[in-house]
């Protein structure tokens, strides 16, 4: 089973993208999600997880969610790789939301399609 589950904020504002052929919508955005612990000073750390949407999806976050908004998004892993320009090959690990549930902002919007 491959399922994850994050509460986190925005790093950035999204943006609505196109696959190279055009054919699908999609966004990229980074979550920053708190640890659960402290450390020696008080302060926490947060880890900047890169997160994938598709489709109608992709155009709701768009919309309603904006830099600083906090989101929890549930989905999969999806790791993979690629050749860059110099041919150097690079690694990618990104979660791709299935659902979504925006926390702040004046509207509470979800991403979860009823079929």
């Amino acid at each position: 089973m491959n399922k994850i589950i994050l509460m986190g904020r925005l790093v950035r504002d999204p943006e609505l993208r196109h696959t190279e052929n055009g054919d699908k919508l999609y966004t990229k955005f980074t979550i920053a999600v708190q640890r659960n612990f402290k450390l020696s000073d008080g302060s926490r750390e947060a880890d900047f997880i890169p997160v994938r949407v598709w489709g109608k999806k992709a155009e709701i976050v768009c919309k309603y969610v904006k830099k600083g908004n906090y989101i929890t998004i549930s989905g999969r892993l999806r790791t993979g790789s690629y050749e860059d320009n110099e041919g150097n090959k690079k690694y990618i690990t990104e979660v791709v939301a299935e659902d979504f549930k925006f926390i702040s902002g004046k509207r509470e919007q979800t991403g979860t399609e009823d079929n």
